[in-house]
């Protein structure tokens, strides 16, 4: 797993985290978190799609 996306993928589980406390709390500040919880995971999925395609990229140029 590439390193950007498993910090995005420790940020995102932080988060959420985070939002359950706020949530149990009582504190609306939780939507803030699952906001953020939301970008992050969405950079998680960007960055292993991107090395998925790097790496595809180089088996085809390997290959010819």
């Amino acid at each position: 797993m590439p390193r950007l996306a498993l910090y995005a993928l420790v940020l995102c589980a932080l988060a959420v985290a985070a939002a359950v406390v706020s949530f149990v709390e009582g504190s609306w500040l939780g939507v803030l978190w699952i906001l953020i919880a939301g970008l992050t995971s969405n950079m998680c999925w960007y960055y292993l799609r991107k090395a998925k395609a790097e790496r595809e990229s180089g088996e085809q140029r390997t290959a010819s």
